[in-house]
């Protein structure tokens, strides 16, 4: 983890498991392609090891010059970290080649596999000075957090990390959410830059954000410790969410109202539409909030809570 920070990451994976969850920063370069990877399984299960590496050789041998030529664009001063899922076969052949090629490589044992073993462990464990900073909706608790690690606090922005803010209507103006894999991925890697024995502070989550799932063992801790929940007026929320909601295609607010629906009820959701068809989006926030802060009142019972007034 350490190393990383100077030395580029050669992920050899097929681009199938690169893109279900990679080490942050790691840049793929495909010992074969997933068509290839599926072909040499295939023979592996059933013919045998000896044909499926075969197989293998004769499938990489013509692509020799360009993984050197890939891994130069990389690695300008030919220091360089390769890893494969465990450590095996696809990541030694590589680190031989560009060894071969006048690089210094850093073979990676155990590969992703342990790279995902070792945060998982982590969180296992728990993080002994975990901190949730929670609160109604349009409280601004993201806002709140990352001024506080402007002042050098140690800030998880997990909906930043899932570019999702948690909600129905929490997709809009965001970038594609990361599968939970790599979700996980930059998690972790942000913890290890941390004190673990100092504060972290998270905001309160639900189990699934957007699309995510936070980790189970965090999720656990994250409902056991105290929430340090801000309270500013429902005016001043209002308002926030009108800031922050308001700059997109309305239909994106209406499709967030029909998912909901159920939940909400129909007669609030028609007449949330008809205040957003007349623009009046205050009104829309406040039939929302009314079913996001009935929610989150029922995800606080049971749980230790320290009010923080605003």
């Amino acid at each position: 983890m350490e190393l990383r920070k100077s030395v580029p990451v050669a992920d050899v994976r097929a681009p199938k498991e690169y893109l279900q969850g990679h080490i942050p920063n790691a840049v793929s370069m495909p010992l074969f392609t997933d068509e290839e990877r599926a072909i040499i399984g295939t023979l592996y299960k059933q013919v045998g090891r000896d044909t499926a590496v075969e197989k293998g050789i004769e499938m990489v041998g013509p692509k020799l010059a360009s993984f050197v030529t890939q891994a130069k664009q990389i690695a300008p001063d030919k220091r360089i970290i390769v890893h494969c899922w465990r450590g095996g076969m696809r990541s030694g052949s590589m680190a031989w080649l560009l060894s071969m090629a006048g690089f210094r490589v850093y073979l990676l044992e155990g590969g992703y596999k342990v790279f995902r073993k070792h945060f998982l462990g982590i969180l296992d464990q728990g993080l002994p000075q975990l901190k949730v900073l929670g609160g109604p909706t349009g409280s601004g608790k993201t806002e709140l957090l990352l001024q506080m690690q402007q002042n050098g606090h140690q800030v998880i922005d997990l909906e930043g990390i899932a570019h999702h803010k948690g909600s129905s209507f929490g997709a809009i103006n965001q970038a594609p959410q990361p599968t939970t894999e790599q979700f996980e991925n930059e998690l972790f890697t942000i913890l290890s830059d941390f004190d673990l024995t100092q504060p972290i502070w998270v905001e309160d989550e639900s189990k699934l954000i957007g699309t995510v799932h936070l980790p189970n063992a965090l999720y656990k801790q994250m409902q056991q410790v105290p929430v340090y929940v801000v309270n500013i007026p429902l005016a001043q929320r209002i308002d926030r969410l009108v800031a922050d909601y308001t700059h997109c295609e309305k239909h994106l607010l209406e499709e967030a109202l029909l998912r909901i629906k159920k939940r909400v009820g129909p007669q609030n959701v028609k007449a949330a539409q008809e205040a957003l068809a007349l623009n009046d989006f205050r009104t829309v926030a406040e039939i929302v909030l009314q079913y996001y802060d009935k929610a989150y009142a029922y995800g606080l019972q049971g749980r230790e809570v320290v009010d923080w007034e605003g």
